[in-house]
């Protein structure tokens, strides 16, 4: 079989090994004769892979001893509401930046908890760049950032300094690139970018900032009971959290998130070069704000856009599409696309160029 190149932008590319590996879990677990998706999620078999994935984020975040980690069920749509249910009581304040789609629909579920202030927004460029200069309220509860946007390609590259909690999605840049992981009071991230299969969600918090809030949570919905019961409130999602726990002991025979950031900017790097130096193409996203993870680009003749996707999909890339409200492309560079697969998409793109000069 050809190979194939994945640039989809999620459900994305893991590891070769962890397929391997999880594939053989579900015949066989650890030679036990029973398969993954069978064992009891409250047996030693699965403890011992809860207790592991959860040693390995706090050693690769490099998380100091108030913050405390959670695999739980759903994406990080689930936070946009769970955050604000857990920190924000009806009359006080929080503080969102709105820089693309995924933040938009966390403020609009914020607003149901409290007051939120849009304290900065690139809405008014389809969300090419990132604000720079915005001030946030002393009495916000907290700031919060969307890391890096997805469908629009643009990225934080400096994270704020502000004296109120910091609280991010970090869905689809989480692990790719080193940042002080104890700033932030919350983070959370979708599994399903960088890290596992969908499904599960992974929960970073620090302790200290909850309990605060006069409402009653539902039980399920309450961090302090995930931390109380060890991510076993419930019947966690056993197999997404096992292929998170192998996708993390894969990143740290890489060199941990260190070595994967130099590998994630030789890519990005690469191909934004081959995009700038194409006549037929363009970059959507102001050059300082380019997203390591996800690179948008259109073509200047949008007629030549649908042949070249055919020209691609003919030599193996899949999952280069655009998303509907920026059009073009978007090749997503995530922890686990090999430089190999984005050395054929230059020549690919450098190929076309040639054709059509």
């Amino acid at each position: 079989m050809a190979s194939v190149h994945n640039f989809n932008a999620g459900p994305s590319i893991l590891p070769k090994t962890v397929f391997e590996k999880a594939s053989q879990a579900i015949l066989n677990y650890n030679n036990t004769g029973l398969s993954i998706l069978e064992i009891g999620h409250r047996t030693a078999l699965f403890q011992e892979v809860m207790d592991e994935a959860r040693a390995l984020v706090k050693e690769l975040m490099q998380l100091d001893d108030d913050h405390e980690v959670l695999f739980l069920h759903g994406g990080a749509s689930t936070q946009f509401m769970q955050v604000p249910m857990n920190l924000l009581d009806d009359k006080e304040t929080s503080a969102y930046t709105d820089t693309g789609v995924w933040s938009s629909k966390a403020i609009k579920e914020a607003k149901l908890f409290g007051k939120v202030e849009v304290v900065c927004s690139s809405k008014e460029r389809n969300y090419n760049y990132i604000p720079k200069d915005f001030a946030v309220p002393n009495d916000a509860k907290y700031l919060h950032l969307t890391t890096n946007n997805t469908i629009y390609g643009t990225q934080w590259k400096t994270i704020p300094k502000t004296s109120n909690s910091l609280v991010a999605d970090m869905s689809s840049d989480i692990f790719s690139r080193v940042i002080d992981f104890n700033a932030f009071d919350l983070i959370y991230a979708g599994a399903q970018k960088n890290m596992g299969p969908a499904g599960v969600n992974l929960v970073v918090v620090n302790k200290h900032i909850l309990g605060k809030v006069k409402r009653t949570i539902p039980t399920i919905m309450d961090y302090r009971n995930h931390i109380k019961e060890g991510s076993m409130l419930n019947t966690p999602p056993v197999f997404a959290v096992y292929v998170c726990m192998l996708t993390l002991q894969w990143l740290k025979a890489q060199g941990g998130v260190a070595a994967i950031e130099k590998i994630n900017n030789e890519k990005a790097a690469m191909l934004y070069k081959a995009i700038d130096e194409s006549p037929l193409f363009t970059g959507t996203v102001s050059p300082g704000d380019r997203s390591n993870m996800n690179v948008c680009f259109v073509m200047k003749d949008p007629s030549q856009e649908e042949p070249f996707l055919q020209f691609v999909k003919q030599h193996g890339i899949v999952g280069i599409k655009g998303h509907r409200l920026v059009g073009g492309f978007r090749a997503s560079l995530y922890n686990a696309l090999p430089i190999s697969s984005v050395e054929v998409l230059i020549q690919l793109i450098r190929d076309f160029t040639l054709q059509k000069a």
